[in-house]
């Protein structure tokens, strides 16, 4: 079956509206399908906002597994609050969250938040969230250690904001389905299937999660699992 997401014509300017609105029922169709066969995420898997911070910059280049042992080693310790990560010293800090990966480097970005939401909204998540979307977005990435799915993941899970995350699995899983290049950056990915969907926070919160759910599941990097997929109907003819 010919795939029906392509927003771009085979010469690689834009498509008619008609596609356009074909694309973005597509993209329904995708998200529908997966949330009857998978059921509710209930994604960010945290107890509060400045706890799927920690989770989101912890979880850069490793698996929530072991994210989940450096959250718990913090909540164990009461320093899941930006006021105790700001006093808890540094080399403590980078112990705790040894599991994660990279711990160190880790340790430093989650300071550097730390200082950030000091310096620019005396501590407060609420202040924070309270700012403009595009604005808040470029100010998190101007932040050490936090680019645009970071960023992306504080704004949706964390505030809450309707801004669409891309992982890596959702580039896999769209380019192996036409939507876009395997090469296509980030923001332009985004830019596609915001343009594509209602803009509507818990149908973005649910959809990555689902996405998530198929790139882990199915649509791996060697010898994806296509006829068992829930989205396998939708491949390009051929595949």
């Amino acid at each position: 079956m010919v795939s029906t997401l392509k927003i771009l014509s085979r010469n690689g300017t834009a498509a008619c509206p008609a596609v356009a609105r074909e694309s973005a029922t597509s993209l329904v169709s995708y998200y529908e399908i997966l949330s009857n066969r998978l059921g509710p995420q209930n994604w960010w898997p945290a107890r509060t906002p400045f706890e799927v911070i920690v989770g989101a910059i912890l979880t850069q280049n490793t698996s929530w597994t072991n994210v989940e042992r450096a959250i718990a080693n913090l909540r164990r310790e009461r320093l899941l609050t930006p006021l105790a990560l700001e006093r808890v010293p540094l080399a403590r800090l980078a112990r705790l969250i040894r599991s994660s990966g990279y711990f160190r480097q880790k340790a430093k970005k989650l300071k550097a938040f730390i200082r950030f939401l000091r310096a620019e909204y005396s501590g407060s998540l609420a202040r924070m969230f309270q700012t403009p979307t595009p604005e808040l977005r470029e100010k998190l990435l101007a932040v050490h250690g936090i680019g645009p799915e970071t960023a992306d993941s504080i704004l949706l899970y964390a505030g809450h904001k309707d801004v669409f995350v891309v992982d890596a699995y959702t580039k896999r899983v769209f380019s192996r389905h036409g939507f876009v290049p395997p090469d296509v950056p980030y923001e332009e990915l985004r830019s596609k299937i915001e343009a594509a969907l209602p803009r509507d926070v818990s149908r973005y919160n649910e959809f990555h999660a689902l996405l998530v759910q198929v790139g882990k599941n199915w649509c791996r990097p060697r010898n994806p699992r296509c006829a068992e997929c829930p989205l396998g109907v939708f491949l390009p003819a051929g595949h």
